[in-house]
């Protein structure tokens, strides 16, 4: 039954969906610009950031369902640290957080028209992964930004994994964490990579979860033993992502070839 709606679909994502994203990326990346002139950057971004993701949503179509929202405070700054398998997690994360927040990301991004300027803008994060010392400098340069209940938040794998198997954290979020003496909020989200594969543009709607868990605090930790941390938290975004596995046809997608397991 799904090949066939696979093959409906296509029309529909190129004729609708795709012209959408255009559209909706230039209104409301112009609006926060002209926001700015007017105000702080806190209620453009999270403002236009929350109508844009959910745009997107709604029109691919994808339904969201957040458990776990009491675990989070939104008057308290976090360090925010969640899996990555699609870009469609930036429409989950944007749309359905309720915080406002900083990203961490790549500086390629800050070339793409309109997003790149409104990032810009408001204040987020281009960090230069081929410089390690440029990148841990603009961090340092950043932490200015995280207080007054605005986090930021990082995918620590540095890249979408191409599994439900997350890749190795790397320590920036961690060591932001350290210096701000801020509290770990862990995120999974499920199900996005089925709406949207890594290194593919073959959507199709479906359904994502994000989970919100307690917060990690931070208390006794250092340098010494920031690994043990790492990996506490990684276990801890890792366990709904293993259950995913366990669940048949959790992880099945049709595509153009037929059924493929991912």
């Amino acid at each position: 039954m799904r090949k066939p709606l696979w093959y409906l679909y296509q029309p529909y994502k190129w004729l609708v969906l795709g012209p959408v994203f255009v559209l909706s990326t230039v209104v409301f990346g112009v609006l926060v610009l002209i926001l700015l002139v007017f105000m702080k950057p806190k209620f453009p971004s999270k403002f236009c950031g929350t109508q844009w993701a959910r745009t997107n949503a709604w029109f691919t179509p994808m339904w969201v369902t957040v458990t776990g929202r009491e675990n989070m405070d939104r008057r308290k700054s976090y360090v925010i640290v969640s899996n990555h398998q699609s870009q469609y997690d930036i429409f989950v994360l944007y749309g359905w957080l309720g915080v406002d927040f900083k990203w961490v990301m790549k500086k390629e991004l800050r070339k793409v028209p309109v997003i790149g300027l409104a990032c810009d803008k408001l204040g987020h994060i281009f960090i230069d992964r081929s410089d390690r010392k440029a990148a841990v400098a603009t961090i340092q340069q950043a932490k200015s930004k995280i207080r007054g209940g605005t986090s930021v938040l990082f995918f620590p794998e540095g890249t979408r994994s191409r599994s439900l198997r997350m890749l190795p954290f790397k320590k920036g979020a961690f060591k932001m964490a350290l210096d701000l003496d801020l509290p770990i909020l862990p995120i999974t989200i499920v199900g996005t990579r089925d709406v949207l594969p890594p290194d593919s543009i073959d959507i199709f709607p479906g359904k994502a979860e994000m989970i919100i868990h307690e917060p990690v605090a931070i208390h006794g930790c250092n340098d010494d033993n920031i690994k043990q941390l790492m990996e506490k938290v990684r276990n801890i975004i890792q366990e709904p992502l293993a259950e995913a596995r366990g669940q048949p046809g959790a992880v099945t997608r049709f595509s153009r070839g037929g059924r493929r397991r991912l």
